[in-house]
């Protein structure tokens, strides 16, 4: 796993063989990361991922200067080297480990100002996340929640749809609140 801007930009972190999991490509991430430039303001941003997996996001925000960055995670491998990782960096990520989807349905959870979803592909509920985080009330006023799916998922009609990016097989769909008139 590399970081590839901010202040801890370059590093690296050797991810064990035996994780099962699908990150992020740097390419989709640095495109990513390349949009968020231009719609958030990181040092004023508290930001929630889910479905942690390497803490790889987690890590690029901290690094861009978001004041705190929650990261759940289930798996216990995982958890640890996020943990490993936040601790190296001294970096302002908290993992917790929990079930993200439980996590998020929680009405009463913390507010943030950015929530990025990377769920498994293949997650049956995938579909449910977007409701999952307004109907929860999950953001911030002018929060910006980005969700990580494939091509086969389609958020359009969604009525906090904002716009969909596509980097090669990674799609990011972005949705943020209507603003009240």
């Amino acid at each position: 796993m590399r970081i590839i801007g901010g202040q801890y930009r370059s590093r690296r972190f050797a991810v064990p063989a035996n994780f099962k999991l699908r990150p992020t490509t740097d390419f989709a991430k640095e495109n990513l990361f390349n949009v968020l430039n231009n719609l958030i303001d990181f040092e004023e941003t508290s930001a929630l991922d889910l479905f942690g997996g390497t803490g790889s996001i987690s890590f690029e925000l901290a690094s861009r200067g978001c004041k705190e960055v929650v990261c759940v995670e289930k798996e216990n491998a995982h958890y640890n080297f996020i943990c490993q990782c936040a601790k190296a960096l001294s970096a302002p990520v908290y993992p917790l480990k929990g079930d993200a989807l439980k996590y998020l349905s929680s009405p009463n959870g913390p507010k943030f100002d950015l929530i990025f979803a990377d769920p498994p592909y293949d997650l049956k509920e995938l579909e449910q996340i977007p409701a999952m985080v307004f109907d929860n009330h999950r953001l911030k006023p002018d929060g910006l929640f980005i969700l990580e799916h494939s091509s086969k998922n389609d958020f359009k009609s969604h009525p906090c749809f904002m716009q969909q990016r596509e980097y090669g097989s990674v799609n990011f769909t972005f949705f943020r609140l209507p603003e009240q008139s």
